[in-house]
Formats: structure tokens, C-alpha cells, sequence
């Protein structure tokens, strides 16, 4: 991880996880005949970049982006949309700067991670507050794909159910045995040693995350033709009481935000792009190319699907689906989810395995020995008691974690809040003043750290209303 990746090789998506690579140290200073040797190892264009980003950036996230629009109404939804990609895009432009030093283009010195970049710029400190932000949001992501695999196996689930018996059939099932089927199997997808073992996963995985985001985009469109009416209001969903109304909204704005950032996987796709042109001037083009793409395709699946169920939209848009359309496109669609959500959870969870694998190596020599295991009419295979260990303990903390809060967009809303300002806004908004020496109250100074503090105002605002809706849920 601490190199580049091999040209014939394809690019690791862990890397896209957002695995902090070694730290940048002796090795990563090279001389300009050791530079001209790396980047010919770097094939990565434009084109490579923009897959890498849509492949990190779509996910689950996609599906609730409707019911955030039916939160929101027809002005503020798609206003909000587009101002978080601005906002993302802004904070990308800043971290794109920070992959060389001290040149910003050609400069010899490379942050090949997240965290290799905060801890030269701002110190060890930070660097491990970083850490512990990227881990709880692995955690987390983890968690939120647990809760949404079973909501989709739920809706496959009732969708036969409406298939035999009508629609009007009581078709309602519980989410927990599907919870604890996904982290049965995760317990043994876990026993993978490390990513490199399974990029076929990674890459299957991809492409059912394009599958279902565009069946839900399609069947929103179909029910909205096939109705010849939009539904939905300017002013969203209506409620009871104002409070209500404001965390409904916190909520979404929070679902919103979830789904955007990209910037814990950015330098490590700029890390794969060939130079000359610098990777700084390829991977902004990039950004706004791949942002382009990614705004549009989340405005169309919000706003179809929300002109499709106006304010009955539910949360995860496919689970709306269950009783209207082809039942076996529907079911398929969960399906692509549950495939992509399988595989999306080892990319996002092989790089807390790697990081303690690595910590009981350093701090106990010899600790992670494997013994050979052979089973008559099965390949041999290596067992690992400490990793068997840590990792089932891990796979069975997200699942109860799950069980205990299967809440979608709530779970979602605080993940936003995680990712959002610390790693999208705080810390590229501190290294870039630390770059540049800005003085306080400067012209710099004061556009920068307001851009901040109102994008703190905005995570704390998305936390007290998931918070609240995780409260209510649960004790309602």
C-alpha cells in the first residue's frame, strides 16, 4: 500500500476502502531519475479516475436520497443536492493540492493517504484523530450495511409473499433473522487474509452497485409515466408538529450528506495516475467530470422516486418497489444490493483487519501464525486463530450493533455527520491555512474558517436530529 500499484495489476479497491497507507517517510522523497522510474509504473488517466470515483462514491447511500427529497420538498431538495456537491467539491479541490509537497504539482514528496497527508501537514495528533474518524466510519458503514442487506432481503421477501397471495396480504417480516444470515456469512467472508485476495469480490461488487441504483432510477420513471402525474409539494412531507418537520429534515440533509464525500479514497486514486500532466491537473478534472455525473444520477433517482410516491416514499427506495412493477426486476434489484452490499462490506472492513493485523504483529511477534487445515474433498486451507478470533468478534459487534438500531436513514444521517465536516471540510480547510500561513483575520483566513463553521453548524444540526430520530425510533 505504501507504493504504487503495479500497472499490469488491477487498482486494489481497498485502497478506495480508505486504508491509510504506511506513513510517507525516507522512501517516499525521491530523486528525479526514482521519480521517472514510479510514474511509469502510474497508467491512471482521466477516464480511470472518474471510474474510481463513481465506483466509491455510489452505494447504498443512493437509496434513501428519494425519502431525503420527500423531506425537503421540490426546492430545498434539489438545492441541497447541488450545494453539497459544490461543498464536496470545494474540499476536494483543496485535498487535490496536497498529494505532493511542497510543490503542489511536481513537488517530491507523496501523501499517498489521507492520513499520511494530515500527519505531514498538521502533525501526529491530528493524524491520529484522523484515524479514529476513519475507523468509526468503517465501523459504521459497516453497521449501515448490515441494517440495509436485510431490508432488502425483507422486501424479497414480501415481494413473493404479494406475488402468492395478492397485494393486500399481510406481508410484513422481521429484519432480524436476515441480519444475523449476513453476518453469518460475513464471519466467514472475513477469514479472507487481506484484500488482495479478493479483487474479484471488489469488482463484482461494483458493478451490482450500478445495477440496482439504475433499476430504482428506471422504476421510479416508469410509475411516473405510467401515472402521467408527479407527485410531492414544494414544502415536502407534512407533519404534526414543526419540531417534527425540522428533524425529518435534519435527517435527510444528513442522508444527503452520507452520500457525497469522497475524500478518505481521493489521494489514493490520484496515487494511480500517470505524470506528466501533474496528477493534480488530471485528478481536478476528474473530480468535476465524475461530480457532474454523480449529481445528476442522484438527482434523478431523488427526484423520480420521490415524484413516484410523493409523501408515501419510503426510505430505501427499492423496498417501495415491493408492492408495484415486475416483481422479479424488484427482486432481482435487492439482490444486486445484497450482492454489492456482501462484498462492500469486506472493502470496507479489510482495512481495520489489516490495521490490527499489523498492530499484533508489531506488538506480539509471531502472533498471527497460520496452521495449514485440511478438509478430505476441499483445497487446503490456512487458519489464522487470532485473526478468526478478532475479526468474528468485529462481524458480531457491527451485526448486534445493527440489531439494536435497524434504523436506515437515521444510521445513515449519523455517518454523515462523521464524515462530512471532520474529513470533507475541517481538516483540508487546516492543512490548506497551515500551507499557506494565513494570518488570522485575514481576507484567507476568515473565507476559509467560515466555509467551516458553517459546515460545523450544518454536521451538528444533521447529528441532534439523527440522534433524535435513533431515540424515538427506538423507544416509540
Amino acid at each position: 500500500m505504501g507504493g504504487p500499484p503495479d500497472a499490469a495489476e488491477p487498482i486494489p479497491l481497498l485502497q478506495l476502502g480508505g486504508l491509510p497507507s504506511p506513513p510517507a517517510g525516507d522512501d517516499d522523497v525521491l530523486d528525479s531519475e526514482q521519480l521517472s522510474t514510479v510514474d511509469s509504473k502510474r497508467t491512471g488517466k482521466t477516464w480511470t479516475a472518474v471510474a474510481h470515483i463513481i465506483t466509491g462514491v455510489i452505494g447504498s447511500g443512493v437509496l434513501s436520497l428519494a425519502w431525503s427529497m420527500a423531506q425537503l420538498g421540490w426546492i430545498w431538495g434539489p438545492i441541497l443536492m447541488l450545494f453539497f456537491a459544490a461543498v464536496t467539491l470545494v474540499s476536494v479541490f483543496l485535498l487535490i493540492s496536497f498529494y505532493r509537497s511542497p510543490d503542489p504539482d511536481y513537488g517530491p514528496v507523496r501523501n499517498r493517504s489521507y492520513i499520511d497527508a494530515v500527519k505531514n501537514n498538521l502533525g501526529k495528533k491530528y493524524a491520529g484523530i484522523c484515524a479514529i474518524l476513519i475507523q468509526m466510519n468503517l465501523f459504521g458503514t459497516g453497521v449501515a450495511y448490515t441494517i440495509t442487506t436485510a431490508i432488502c432481503l425483507s422486501a424479497i421477501q414480501r415481494s413473493n409473499c404479494y406475488h402468492v397471495h395478492s397485494r393486500g396480504a399481510p406481508c410484513e417480516f422481521s429484519n432480524t433473522p436476515w441480519m444475523l444470515l449476513f453476518g453469518l456469512i460475513q464471519v466467514f467472508m472475513s477469514q479472507i487474509p487481506d484484500f488482495h485476495s479478493m479483487e474479484w469480490l471488489s469488482m463484482a461488487a461494483a458493478v451490482m452497485s450500478f445495477a440496482y441504483a439504475s433499476i430504482g432510477f428506471g422504476l421510479g420513471a416508469a410509475k411516473v409515466v405510467g401515472k402521467g402525474a408527479v407527485e410531492g409539494s414544494i414544502y415536502g412531507v407534512p407533519t404534526t408538529t414543526a419540531m417534527q418537520k425540522v428533524w425529518r429534515v435534519s435527517q435527510a440533509v444528513g442522508d444527503i450528506a452520507f452520500a457525497y464525500p469522497y475524500t478518505m479514497v481521493l489521494l489514493e486514486i490520484q496515487d494511480t495516475l500517470k505524470s506528466p500532466p501533474s496528477e493534480s491537473q488530471t485528478m481536478r478534472k476528474a473530480s468535476v467530470v465524475s461530480m457532474g455525473i454523480i449529481t445528476f444520477f442522484y438527482l434523478a433517482c431523488g427526484g423520480f422516486g420521490y415524484a413516484a410516491f410523493g409523501d408515501e416514499t419510503p426510505g430505501d427506495l427499492l423496498n417501495g418497489f415491493s408492492t408495484y412493477g415486475p416483481y422479479w426486476l424488484i427482486n432481482f434489484a435487492n439482490a444486486c444490493v445484497v450482492l454489492h452490499l456482501i462484498g462492500g462490506y469486506q472493502v470496507y472492513s479489510q482495512p481495520v483487519f489489516a490495521m490490527v493485523d499489523q498492530w499484533a504483529e508489531d506488538r506480539f511477534p509471531g502472533s498471527h501464525r497460520s496452521y495449514a487445515v485440511e478438509v478430505p474433498g476441499l483445497p487446503a486451507w490456512r487458519l489464522n486463530i487470532g485473526r478468526l478470533c478478532f475479526r468474528t468478534a468485529y462481524v458480531a459487534s457491527t451485526t448486534a450493533v445493527a440489531m439494536v438500531f435497524p434504523y436506515f436513514n437515521q444510521v445513515l444521517g449519523v455517518l454523515g455527520t462523521i464524515n462530512f465536516w471532520p474529513l470533507s471540510i475541517y481538516f483540508p480547510v487546516e492543512m490548506w491555512l497551515r500551507r499557506k500561513n494565513a494570518a488570522a483575520w485575514s481576507g484567507e483566513w476568515v473565507v476559509f474558517r467560515g466555509f467551516s463553521v458553517v459546515c460545523l453548524a450544518i454536521t451538528l444540526f444533521i447529528l441532534a436530529g439523527s440522534i433524535e430520530g435513533i431515540v424515538s425510533a427506538r423507544f416509540s
